[in-house]
């Protein structure tokens, strides 16, 4: 992939390139938002431009257009839409506000053409290019003491299909865990480097300890525990107060992000709908986190053996036709 990208990044002869995914769709005034943003900042230059992600999943598609959004049937689907919301519509606008995004999804970003080439394009010795472009893009900009700016639009410009299969997706949380390792990896000097600013102190910091370690943290506590009852020296008490406190903070964020989701785009409306999220919500923290985290750890054990892995299977089912 990042070698037919570097193509056309190398071919073009415009100033912005975009790179798209091929199983998404892309709203007919997204171009218009993407350019905007690039001209928005006149004190400083838009190295990059990125948006919110939604999951096309059994939405009516006509002659490539969405004609109807519908909340997927596959439950698989549903916990990543609701992934999606918290991730694009909380996570990366909070970090899109304060200019300190590490992250322009590969489904749906575009460069400053010229910057790109200086920093040799998508490195092709990672399975994570969309994430190291712009680690190496803002160093760059950092290096040459230029102000910059990492743009992200808070709107849906673009939809995407998600796997409902489930080895397809753990091939795929498995690759994402591999190119964040690849990533933190070939950056690491950015740890608490104060000369990269909120990105050193900050944004870098997030990515190891929540990203990347986290899942890691999550696995080992959880054999911990296994092995704590086995050994009958558990203290049931605390565990089951942490247990539900950390369970009712994943749900109380989880609605947030729901209610921030029907406040701002109301693209869900339907009060069936949002009851169905809600139920999501109340099971993802048992299911598929669970499949997240082992996941993650799938990754980083083929990456710590060098076990080579590559993209692995990506089939698609495709868009439901109108």
């Amino acid at each position: 992939k990042s070698d037919a990208l570097n193509a056309g990044i190398y071919l073009s002869e415009n100033k912005y390139v975009g790179c798209i995914d091929v199983d998404c769709l892309i709203v007919p005034e997204a171009l218009l938002h993407v350019v905007k943003s690039f001209y928005q900042h006149s004190e400083k230059r838009v190295i990059a431009v990125g948006g919110v992600i939604r999951v096309a999943n059994s939405c009516k598609i006509s002659g490539g257009t969405l004609e109807e959004i519908r909340l997927p049937k596959n439950w698989l689907a549903k916990f990543q839409l609701l992934e999606y919301t918290r991730s694009f519509l909380l996570g990366r606008m909070a970090w899109g506000r304060i200019d300190s995004l590490l992250i322009i999804s590969g489904a749906f970003g575009f460069f400053d053409r010229e910057i790109a080439l200086a920093v040799g394009g998508y490195d092709t010795n990672t399975v994570g290019e969309d994430m190291e472009i712009i680690f190496r893009m803002r160093r760059y900009m950092h290096d040459m003491d230029e102000p910059y700016h990492v743009a992200y639009i808070p709107d849906p410009l673009c939809w995407t299909e998600v796997p409902e299969d489930l080895k397809i997706f753990v091939n795929q949380r498995d690759r994402w865990s591999r190119g964040n390792l690849e990533t933190l990896n070939t950056h690491k000097d950015m740890f608490f480097n104060p000369k990269y600013g909120r990105l050193g102190m900050l944004s870098y910091p997030y990515w190891f300890f929540y990203e990347w370690l986290a899942p890691l943290l999550e696995f080992v506590g959880l054999l911990a525990i296994v092995l704590f009852i086995y050994l009958g020296i558990i203290n049931w008490e605390f565990f089951i107060a942490i247990t539900i406190t950390i369970y009712s903070f994943s749900i109380m964020f989880s609605f947030y992000a729901i209610l921030w989701e029907v406040y701002s785009y109301n693209q869900y409306s339907k009060t069936c709908d949002i009851l169905t999220l809600m139920l999501v919500a109340i099971l993802e923290p048992l299911f598929f986190h669970p499949l997240v985290v082992w996941s993650s750890v799938r990754g980083n054990y083929k990456k710590l053996f060098k076990i080579r892995s590559g993209w692995g299977s990506q089939v698609r089912k495709g868009f439901a036709k109108a």
